[in-house]
C-alpha cells in the first residue's frame, strides 16, 4: 500500500524544487524543409518597368565562383577547352571569347554586342559582363546597369545590337540558370567548413567547454584570477596549460564540461569529400582532369580518354550552343576545332 503525501508536504515539495534554480528549456526551433524563399518560384520574373530582375542574383553567382576549389577548377577547366578549341577571328579575339565563355559558365548568361561599321555592317562584337546587364520589357531591349540599388546610372543599350546567350531555366525563359545550381548548398558547405575550420584554428585555447568551479576552498580573488587566465588563453598561437592550486578542493569540485568536441565529431572530412562529389557530380567534369588526387591504388584511369570523351560529351554541345551567335550575326564569327589535349587514342576506322 503507498503513502501518500499531505497536501501541504506536495506544495513545499514543489517550492523547494523551484528555488534549487534548475531551469530546462529548448532551443533550435523546427525549420520547414522548403525556405520560405521557394514560394517567389510561383511567381514570374519581377520587373520595374524597365527591365527585368533575375531570379538569382548574379553578383551573389559571381561571389560563389570561388566557394571551392572543385567548383572553380571544373569551371576554368571548361573554359580553357573552350579557348583551346576557338579560332580567334577579326570580329571575336580569344580573350574577349574566354571573357563571354566564363560569363556563360558562372551565371548561365553571356552579352555580346554587335560593333557596326558606317555601312551598318557586323564589324566587331564586344563581350558585355552578364552580372551587370538586364533583359528589357520589349524585344529586343537590354539594359547596362553597373549599380542595382541605383537606376539614375542604367544605360539602355542600343536595340538589336546584343545577344544574349543563355542555359534555359524550366520555370521562366527570360534568363538563364547555371547548371551547377543544385550542387551550389553543397559548396557554399564546403565553404563553411573551411571557414569554421580556420577560425577554430585562429581561436588558439579552443575553449568550446564549461569551467564548472564548485570548490569552496577558491575565493572570489581566485575565480577572478581564473577567468582573467582564461581570456588570456585565446588567439593565435596560444595553446596554453592552465594550473590551479586548491589544498582542500575535492575532485569533483572543478569539472571540464565540454559543449560539443568540436575537433573530433565534427565531421570536416567527411564534409569536404561529400560536397566535392557533389560539385564535380554537377559539372560532370572527370575528377582526374582538375587534380583530385585518388584515394585507391587504381586511380582514375587514363588521363587523355578522360579530356577525349570529356570534350565529345560536354565541350562539344557548347560549342554547338554558341555557334546560335553566326546564325543572330549573318556571318561566321565563332569557329572551333578539336585541340590536341582531346584528341582520341585510337582513330575511328
Amino acid at each position: 500500500m503507498s503513502e501518500t503525501l499531505p497536501a501541504k508536504a506536495k506544495a513545499d515539495q514543489m517550492q523547494a524544487g523551484a528555488s534549487a534554480g534548475a531551469e530546462a528549456f529548448t532551443f533550435g526551433e523546427p525549420e520547414s524543409v522548403l525556405d520560405a524563399g521557394a514560394i517567389f518560384d510561383l511567381f514570374e520574373v519581377a520587373h520595374n518597368n524597365r527591365w527585368y530582375e533575375p531570379p538569382v542574383s548574379p553578383q551573389g553567382l559571381g561571389r560563389a565562383y570561388r566557394m571551392s576549389p572543385q567548383h572553380q577548377s571544373s569551371i576554368l577547366f571548361k573554359r580553357n577547352l573552350l579557348a583551346a578549341s576557338y579560332l580567334p577571328t577579326a570580329m571575336l579575339s580569344r580573350s574577349d571569347f574566354a571573357r563571354w565563355a566564363l560569363d556563360w559558365l558562372v551565371m548561365g548568361n553571356a552579352y555580346l554586342e554587335r560593333v557596326d561599321n558606317r555601312r551598318g555592317a557586323p564589324l566587331a562584337l564586344k563581350p558585355l559582363p552578364a552580372a551587370y546587364m538586364r533583359r528589357g520589357l520589349e524585344p529586343g531591349q537590354f539594359w547596362w546597369v553597373p549599380r542595382a540599388w541605383s537606376y539614375h546610372d542604367a544605360t539602355e543599350m542600343p536595340r538589336g545590337r546584343v545577344h544574349q546567350l543563355l542555359e534555359p531555366d524550366p520555370m521562366q525563359e527570360i534568363y538563364g540558370m547555371p547548371e551547377y545550381l543544385s550542387a551550389l548548398q553543397s559548396g557554399l558547405l564546403n565553404e563553411a567548413a573551411t571557414i569554421f575550420r580556420r577560425r577554430y584554428y585562429n581561436n588558439g585555447s579552443h575553449a568550446g567547454f564549461i569551467l564548472y568551479l564548485g570548490d569552496e576552498g577558491i575565493s572570489e580573488e581566485g575565480a577572478s584570477a581564473i577567468r582573467k587566465a582564461l581570456r588570456g588563453a585565446k588567439g593565435q598561437g596560444n595553446f596554453k596549460n592552465l594550473f590551479i592550486h586548491s589544498p582542500k578542493g575535492k575532485a569533483d569540485a572543478i569539472r571540464l564540461l565540454p559543449i560539443a568536441e568540436v575537433g573530433a565529431k565534427d565531421e570536416f572530412l567527411n564534409i569536404k569529400q561529400v560536397t566535392a562529389e557533389d560539385l564535380m557530380a554537377a559539372h560532370r567534369v572527370p575528377p582526374q582532369l582538375i587534380a583530385v588526387v585518388p584515394k585507391n591504388t587504381a586511380g582514375f584511369g587514363n588521363v587523355k580518354d578522360a579530356a577525349a570523351i570529356f570534350y565529345e560529351a560536354e565541350i562539344v554541345p557548347i560549342q554547338e550552343r554558341m555557334r546560335e551567335v553566326n546564325d543572330w550575326l549573318g556571318v561566321e564569327a565563332l569557329r572551333f576545332e578539336r585541340p590536341a589535349l582531346a584528341m582520341p587514342l585510337t582513330p575511328a576506322t
